[in-house]
């Protein structure tokens, strides 16, 4: 193999234009087979092989530097960079994140894996070499689909007048996750068809020097022009248009199915996960919708999280917006339009939320918008550091006028979703379970305009369980490991509401209880377990929170972390054993 002959980026001025399109072959192969082990991102990783190697071949890593948009498109880099045995060997394929990260080498300059950001970080790191006087190029990796994302424009923008090198290589292959959405992609799909010539110029607009490289997957042409480039002294940008999937016929022909993919896809294996909370949210949209033109639906980039394929966004044809990868502007989009009369839906990944926090204050609570905000995924897991979801219950819940969800079970989320859609006086998030379906068979009646009321599923005594959401399930398991061990029945509460106290209730179980449990899949502090607390601050009612520290955890396993923060159900009865 070529690639036995490359441990670092140097070794690859070593090798003929040839010999480096063997590499090219070979490095698609390793992370083919990978990928289809392990699970990953895939068609994105495979466009920017030949990229990869050609940046690498012309700059001087890690002494010039490579900042990497969302970094889904690492792969390559990684192999070049001291770390080809994770792709290599079946055994270290678990050894390295799939997103850059200076702790694994010098040649990854920062943790990234949300949208957007390449060049906005590349005009501080290119600002600070000027201000120290040094010399070395800076070149930021963008995505075609990442220009949607507010902060890729802001970067754009700020690095445009910074009159030194500074050198934005935009990958375009005519795809973001999903199809692209917005009017720059006109003017990049002209630039496309003039083969760069075009006198209608999105980026010399901006005032950068441009230059155009219609086959991007042609490494002899991307070494030319990055050479052209090597240590210019003004900001440009150099536009490349790559096949996304390149090297897989089926990523090359269905480049959203294959942008990400499970472990055995190319295999053949499918995942039918039957009737699922994804699934019943899809009827509950395409039933209504057909009944009420005013139901629009919204996402920023991302419909594979919500299962919205091809023929549910048909289905719902101007009733759906795609507003690519811009979750600020969707959460100011969706606020505008129910102002309006119309009646939105917006559903966002746990780990986006962050992104529009501004938004959801301002442009959302403070006006008091009655939308529909669906939170996908929200909960502690094994994810890698950059896609966390464990920090939207603090995050949404401590805003004023927001009405935070957490169903624990089909009947309930459905009587959730019908009653926010219909309602017209609240900014309405819910948190969409993120376990496997639970049905309980009979039809959730509550009125949930009477806010903040708690439900209690168990009446006992001693120790009240609020299991909030997906921990609901662990609240029952506790209880029956109390009355197994302590030969006691707990009260057992389905609070449903995390943005409010049930004062009522709360009060009342200080008559004869001693211990209150909160459970919460996500972060404790300034979560729904503190507000509890906080509540019987001034009271002799001791109270245990349980949920996940303030931490970026980084694909570390469930059952550790459930371990650590005591989330098994005979830690937690050891824990009321102390305590009683």
């Amino acid at each position: 193999m070529v690639l036995d002959k490359v441990n670092f980026p140097g070794d690859l001025r070593c090798l003929s234009i040839s010999e480096l399109n063997i590499l090219a072959n070979e490095m698609r192969e390793l992370i083919i087979k990978k990928v289809n082990t392990t699970g990953g991102h895939f068609g994105p990783n495979l466009g920017i092989v030949e990229a990869t190697i050609a940046m690498h071949y012309v700059f001087d890593a890690p002494n010039d530097k490579f900042i990497f948009d969302v970094s889904h498109q690492c792969y390559p880099h990684k192999m070049l960079t001291g770390r080809k045995e994770g792709f290599i060997n079946p055994d270290m394929y678990y050894k390295y994140t799939g997103y850059t990260a200076p702790e694994e080498s010098e040649f990854d300059l920062f943790k990234v894996g949300h949208t957007s950001t390449s060049v906005s970080l590349a005009v501080g790191v290119a600002k600070a070499r000027d201000l120290k006087d040094e010399k070395y190029n800076v070149i930021a990796l963008i995505g075609d689909g990442s220009l949607s994302g507010g902060e890729a424009l802001e970067g754009l923008d700020n690095g445009a007048v910074l009159g030194t090198n500074f050198i934005v290589i935009v990958n375009d292959n005519d795809q973001s996750i999903a199809e692209n959405h917005g009017g720059l992609y006109d003017n990049l799909k002209l630039l496309r068809e003039t083969d760069g010539k075009a006198e209608c110029n999105f980026f010399k607009s901006l005032g950068y020097d441009y230059c155009f490289v219609k086959d991007g997957n042609d490494i002899e042409s991307l070494i030319k022009t990055f050479e052209k480039v090597r240590n210019i002294n003004h900001p440009i940008v150099v536009h490349i248009c790559t096949q996304k999937g390149k090297g897989w016929k089926d990523a090359e022909n269905n480049r959203e199915a294959f942008h990400w993919i499970l472990p055995g896809t190319l295999d053949g294996k499918t995942y039918n996960e039957g009737e699922s909370y994804n699934s019943i949210t899809n009827n509950f949209i395409l039933e209504k919708a057909k009944k009420d033109k005013t139901l629009i639906v919204v996402n920023a980039a991302t419909p594979g999280v919500f299962g919205w394929n091809d023929e549910f966004r048909n289905k719902l044809g101007r009733q759906y917006t795609d507003v690519g990868i811009a979750e600020e502007h969707a959460c100011a989009y969706v606020s505008a339009l129910a102002r309006s009369g119309a009646k939105p839906i917006w559903a966002v990944m746990s780990s986006f939320v962050q992104r529009t926090y501004d938004q959801l204050s301002q442009d959302l609570c403070l006006n008091n918008s009655p939308i529909t905000m669906l939170v996908y995924w929200g909960g502690i897991s094994s994810a890698d550091a950059t896609h966390l979801c464990t920090f939207d219950i603090p995050l949404i819940k401590n805003i004023p006028n927001m009405v935070y969800l957490a169903p624990t079970n089909k009947e309930e989320y459905l009587r959730m979703l019908e009653w926010s859609v219909e309602q017209d006086k609240y900014p309405v998030a819910i948190r969409v379970p993120n376990i496997e379906l639970v049905s309980v068979g009979k039809e959730d009646r509550t009125d949930y305009s009477v806010l903040n009321k708690y439900k209690i599923m168990q009446e006992g005594v001693n120790v009240a369980i609020l299991g909030l959401g997906n921990f609901y399930g662990l609240a029952v398991e506790v209880a029956a490991k109390i009355k197994e061990s302590l030969n006691f029945n707990p009260t057992v509460i389905n609070p449903r509401f995390i943005t409010g106290v049930d004062e009522e209730l709360m009060e009342s179980l200080k008559s004869n209880h001693k211990i209150v449990i909160t459970l919460e899949d996500g972060l404790i502090d300034g979560g729904f377990g503190e507000m509890i607390s906080r509540y019987y601050g001034n009271s002799d009612m001791k109270v245990l929170n349980y949920g996940s520290f303030k931490e970026f955890t980084d694909r570390t396993q469930l059952d550790e972390l459930y371990t650590k923060y005591r989330l098994k159900p005979e830690l937690i009865l050891q824990d009321i054993k102390n305590i009683l």
